[in-house]
């Protein structure tokens, strides 16, 4: 048994959006890559050179964001069934998306690399693309580091569902979503285990050859509720300030399936493992109602980036700006 850490809220933490913009692409849709005219669900976010990358869950774009400029370059995917790259209920596709779910950047020989990481929620979710600065990309099939995840129930508990991955000190930590379904007596849960970086880089350079890398220092979160609804993972991001987490209050059934969402937050995980958070608000201190599902660092001034999905594939994702105040650090 593993006892959870908790994560408290803490009043003298603030986290205000201060802007908010829907992400539609520059060049705007081409039928012929079946790319809509905007970002359609904000699932992660990092950093990949100079723009900021966003992978999504449903569609096979990755959206490359010139924060200065605001230039939304779409880079596309492999298409998936029937040569298509959106997937979602409306047209009955939505069982064959990759479901990418968390990113993170990481260096090589040949400059930076993106790493997106399907959710592993079933198996036909159990791929890793990489990207190149170049704008190759590849498809890498991870069944095995997936069985492993899954097998871990220290880690995936009921249901696997990662969320969230951050590349710090020659190591990955990867987190899981814990709003899963409760079965085989086993229940949901928020945890993060950690990944030799080399020897997962190995493993993805060969997965039908090496084994995959073993799961270390797992960690079990009670992350709290908002508004009576229990706190989830969605993404992870390595900070001045600390670890920083996003975490979303949503009422879903299972690890697959969307529910009313009662609003996101942040939160720090420091080196004592120590855990706070605080509601994301709006400027005008009301609550910031929507789902976040990517974080990414900002500026040492107290910054950090953030992706909305709202999980509606006809209404574009929103980049927002938000400003961190309070003793982040302690």
């Amino acid at each position: 048994m593993i006892s959870p850490i908790a994560s408290l809220r803490d009043a003298a933490l603030v986290a205000t959006v201060v802007s908010r913009i829907p992400l539609h692409y520059t060049e705007g849709a081409d039928t012929s890559l079946d790319r809509p005219e905007h970002v359609r669900a904000g699932s992660s976010l990092t950093w990949l050179g100079n723009r900021l990358a966003v992978i999504q869950d449903d569609a096979h774009f990755i959206a490359l964001i010139d924060p200065e400029s605001g230039r939304v370059d779409a880079l596309p995917l492999a298409a998936g069934e029937d040569g298509l790259r959106q997937f979602d209920d409306l047209r009955g596709n939505k069982r064959f998306k990759l479901d990418l779910e968390s990113c993170l950047t990481v260096p090589s020989p040949e400059g930076e690399l993106l790493l997106a990481f399907g959710s592993g929620s079933n198996m036909r979710r159990e791929s890793v693309i990489r990207v190149r600065l170049s704008g190759e990309t590849e498809v890498i099939q991870a069944g095995e580091l997936y069985a492993r995840f899954r097998s871990t129930r220290a880690f995936s508990g009921s249901e696997l569902n990662v969320e969230g991955a951050v590349f710090a000190g020659g190591w990955v930590r990867f987190f899981n979503r814990g709003n899963g379904e409760p079965r085989d007596g086993l229940l949901p849960l928020n945890a993060t285990c950690d990944v030799h970086w080399p020897e997962l880089e190995a493993y993805l350079q060969a997965p039908d050859r090496l084994k995959p890398p073993e799961l270390r220092r797992i960690v079990q979160y009670d992350l709290g509720s908002l508004d009576g609804v229990r706190l989830t993972f969605t993404d992870a991001t390595a900070a001045y300030n600390g670890m920083l987490y996003v975490a979303a209050g949503e009422d879903s059934p299972d690890a697959v399936t969307d529910g009313k969402v009662s609003g996101s937050v942040i939160g720090v995980i420091n080196e004592s493992t120590r855990c706070h958070w605080t509601a994301l608000r709006q400027s005008d201190g009301r609550l910031f109602d929507a789902k976040i599902e990517g974080i990414c660092s900002g500026d040492p001034e107290g910054r950090v980036y953030v992706v909305v999905d709202a999980d509606d594939p006809t209404r574009p994702s929103e980049l927002c700006v938000v400003s961190l105040s309070g003793p982040w650090s302690r």
